[in-house]
């Protein structure tokens, strides 16, 4: 946890919702296409509260926010992700500067498509310039955490994020997209289990993950709307 992150944090419950306690800004954003890149866009306003609870099974009338339907639809919630950490779990893809780790967990938010190639072929090849900038920018947009970009001495490469819950929109795909979690806020599983702290993670809010709670990118295929 960062001094940033301090007092805040995020509860997985059982079959229910995320509960965020210690004033957690909520936004919304929005996943815009701009030339052959994506991003971000604000969304609509959010109610701030320093307590609040956001659905995970998908059904809520009141999104982005939990009303109990998971307990009127017999929601199954149960946790099946990886506990080990993102380096534990990650790929590691050389390159000639920056090597790229990769974890294969993909929220299908696109933003590791960069107007010079994917990050993993620009950082395959690139020395320098240009490429090697767009390289590590669509790793480090990426908003499930999935790739990170590092250099030869270990350093990674990561956007300086406050803490922040942002609930991401798609509406090239005409979806709702995952819980973007920023800034190292803990995140607690049912049964007490704390994840890696890390920078970037996308929680499943659609209901269908297999890869709960984290983002698998069911939603598309489910076509989740609010």
């Amino acid at each position: 946890m960062t001094e940033q992150a301090k007092g805040m944090s995020i509860k997985i419950t059982k079959n229910g919702p995320i509960i965020v306690r210690g004033g957690v800004p909520l936004i919304e954003e929005i996943i815009t296409p701009v030339d052959d890149h994506y991003v971000y866009v604000p969304g609509r306003e959010l109610p701030q509260r320093q307590v609040y609870s956001l659905c995970r099974c998908g059904k809520s009338k009141i999104p982005p926010f939990c009303d109990g339907a998971h307990a009127h639809f017999a929601f199954v919630g149960s946790e099946t992700a990886s506990r080990e950490s993102f380096v534990e779990r990650a790929e590691v893809l050389p390159g000639p500067v920056v090597d790229l780790l990769d974890d294969n967990r993909c929220a299908y938010a696109r933003f590791c498509y960069r107007d010079a190639g994917n990050a993993w072929d620009l950082l395959e090849t690139a020395s320098g310039g240009v490429d090697l900038e767009e390289g590590i920018r669509g790793a480090s947009d990426c908003p499930a955490g999935r790739l990170v970009a590092r250099d030869k001495d270990g350093n990674v490469f990561e956007n300086d994020y406050e803490p922040c819950i942002s609930i991401l929109q798609d509406p090239e795909k005409g979806v709702g997209c995952a819980i973007f979690v920023k800034g190292y806020i803990p995140i607690e599983g049912e049964d007490g289990h704390m994840y890696e702290p890390r920078n970037r993670v996308a929680l499943c809010r659609c209901g269908h993950s297999k890869n709960k709670p984290f983002c698998d990118a069911a939603h598309v295929a489910a076509k989740f709307r609010e």
